[in-house]
This record gives C-alpha cells, structure tokens and sequence, in this order.
C-alpha cells in the first residue's frame, strides 16, 4: 500500500520543525491556496478582458463555457493519470502548466482565442483539482482526526485573497497578461519549495480495482448525486444572489453584494470548523444536517424577500454547502474497490454537472415563474441531500 511509502517518510523531524505530517498538510494547503487565488485572479479580471475584446454579454457567457467544457471532457483522463502516476506527480507537472495557461487568457485578442485558452485552463485545471483533492485524501490518512474540509476552506481563503489582489492590479493599471505573470511567479516559487513534501507513492492495489469506464459503483454515483446538489446550490448562490438581492429583495446598490458576500463568508468559515464537527458528530450526522440547513436557509430567503432575512437565509446556505463537497471527495477517496484518483473522478464529473446545470435551471424556472420559485427549488436539493446520505452506507 502506498501508506507504506508515506511511513518510510515519517522520520522524527529535528527540533523545531513540523513533523512530517504537518508539512505534507502545510504543503497541500499551500497547493490548495495557489489553486484558488490562480482561478481567481482570472475571475477577478473577466470585466477588463470583456471590454478588451469587446464582447457582448451573450457572447461572454458563450466563451466561458469552454472552461468547465475543458473540465469535464478531462475528467476520466485525470483520475487514470493519478492513478498510474501517483498523484504528488500528475500535480507537480501540471500546476505550472495551470499557472502558463492562466498567463496565456491575458494574451487573447479574440473570441475565438479566448475560448480556445479557456478550454485549455480548464483541461489543465481539471488534472490539478482531481490530483489535488487525491492529495488531500492521502494527507487525511496520516492524522487521526479529519482535516479534508481545511483544505477547501484555504481554497475559499485564496479566494478572496485572489479577488482583492484582482482590485490591486487594477487601481495599479497593470494589465492582466503582467497580472496572471506575477501570479504564475508565485505558482512556480511554491511547487519549487512544497513538491517535495507531497504526499507520495502510488497505490499498488489500483491495478486490480475497476476501471473508469466499467460500470460505476453505485455508492459512487449516490455521492455523485450529493454532490451535484451542493454544487448547484453553490452554482445558483455565485451566479443569481446580486440579481436576486435586486430584483427580489430591492435591496440598494450599496447592498446588493450583501447576499453573496454573507454567503462566501459562511461557507469559508464552515470549512474550517467543518473537521471538528466531523470528529465529534461523525460524517453522516453533519451532512444530513447540512441538507437541512441549506433548505432551511434557502426557504427563509424565499418566503422573507426582505434584508436581514435573506441575509440571515444566505448565510445559512452558505454554512450548509460548506463541508459537503470536501466530505463528498473524502468518502469517495476511501472506496475500497476504486483507486482514489479514478473515485474522485467519477464523483466529480457528476457534482460538477449541478455546477454546470444550477445557475440554467434557476434562469429556466425564473423565467417560467419568477425567481422566488427557482430559489425554493434550489431548497428541495438540501431535503434530497439528507435522504441521500442515509442511504449510504459507507458515511459514518
């Protein structure tokens, strides 16, 4: 077993040095955080490229398609990849490429190419998050306790740092080909100093665990669906919250972020109190809690469209998601008769559809009825998340 390899590691680190699996946890979150400020210092730079290029809004929207496009058509390649070559490997080689990619979005001066470089990012970004997430099951292992849901919540922190590095280079006038350069910089500086406290080996026992293409593991589909759920509701809060904060709530321009900024802020620190919550109460206890949560956050902003109530809903929903996905991804990990990269894999190609597919059906249903009703649908997924875990097995 490839924990073996991990143990030959575990040599007693010199005084006042983190032991071994501390640094492997510092190198991983460390990779989680060059992740989240990457992907966000593009985000942070999408009105200025849109400009630039002059594009319309239903041309934009087109464009960044490609993107989970590039993800998902990547998906089964990934978990083969970090299986056959361990997943320290696939992420060392392919988190400089991410970094390279981000830095060629700055250079489009069409459409065309625009699409082409974000197809590009996100096969690139794909075999990072598939080998990353094998990453964070791996560094589980070596501690007692679970630590899964504090590497998403540095992903969220990265997040933000990305979003007000964005506004920085901004006010600063510098481009954003000069921008994602500074931020491939810091990429390459933290594989160079962290690769080597990665997680290693490869697991032998994959060899003879199934394929990704063979007929799917039914719990893996079940977590699938858990977390196809939390990713449409995640989808619907990043994509639908300023315009339901405006059209529903009437809340002021000064406010209108209100519902997002509530709900990212929640979610991040649901992730780092997520673990301890899974050691006292177990996985099973908390998820189906989560599920209720989410509804019941989702359900307050509906039948309360004012400020301090949808706010108050916002934040709930946003505790709610918070330690699904990561949950999700570590549960998987650990499936017996599938190797972790291809298990993750599978479960992420059917989360990321409800990423893919919540911010459409809440415009589908919006516009059927009105955005109210596309919110409680939303709500349903939280009571569907809780029957869903029951059924499972394998959560404890």
């Amino acid at each position: 077993m490839f924990l073996e390899v991990l143990r030959q590691k575990n040599e007693p680190a010199p005084r006042g040095r983190l032991s071994y699996p501390n640094r492997v946890r510092l190198a991983v979150s460390l990779f989680y955080f060059g992740q989240g400020i990457a992907f966000a210092s593009w985000a942070s730079r999408i009105p200025d490229i849109k400009n630039t290029l002059h594009l319309s809004d239903a041309q934009l929207g087109s464009i960044l398609l490609a993107l989970p496009l590039g993800q998902l058509l990547t998906m089964p390649f990934s978990g083969r990849l970090v299986t056959r070559f361990g997943s320290e490997k696939v992420l060392t080689a392919t988190v400089p490429l991410y970094a390279l990619a981000l830095t060629n979005l700055g250079l489009a001066t069409s459409d065309w190419q625009l699409f082409l470089f974000l197809f590009l990012f996100g096969v690139v970004g794909n075999m990072c998050n598939i080998s990353l997430n094998t990453q964070g099951v791996a560094a589980e292992k070596l501690f007692p306790k679970p630590i899964m849901t504090s590497f998403h919540g540095v992903w969220s922190i990265a997040g933000f740092s990305g979003a007000l590095l964005g506004l920085l280079m901004i006010n600063l006038g510098l481009t954003p080909y000069t921008h994602f350069w500074i931020i491939a910089m810091l990429s390459w500086l933290n594989v160079f100093l962290n690769f080597k406290f990665l997680a290693g080996g490869i697991d032998p026992a994959a060899q003879t665990r199934k394929k990704f293409l063979s007929k799917p593991e039914g719990m893996l589909v079940q977590l699938g669906i858990i977390g196809f759920c939390s990713m449409a509701t995640e989808g619907a809060m990043f994509d639908w919250s300023g315009v339901y904060f405006r059209e529903i709530i009437h809340a002021p321009s000064s406010l209108v972020v209100l519902g997002y900024a509530s709900f990212m802020i929640m979610m991040a620190t649901g992730r780092f109190i997520g673990d301890r919550l899974i050691d006292r109460f177990g996985r099973r206890r908390l998820m189906q809690t989560s599920g209720l949560v989410i509804s019941a956050g989702m359900f307050i902003s509906v039948f309360f469209p004012y400020i301090v109530p949808a706010t108050a809903g916002f934040m709930l929903v946003g505790l709610g998601v918070s330690s699904i996905v990561p949950t999700v991804y570590s549960v998987a990990g650990k499936n017996a008769k599938v190797a972790p990269g291809m298990a993750i894999a599978m479960v992420s190609s059917v989360s990321y559809l409800g990423f893919l597919m919540g911010p459409p059906l809440i415009g589908y249903i919006s516009a059927l009825s009105n955005l109210q009703y596309s919110y409680a649908v939303i709500g349903c997924f939280g009571l569907l998340m809780c029957f869903m875990v029951g059924r499972i097995k394998a959560i404890n």
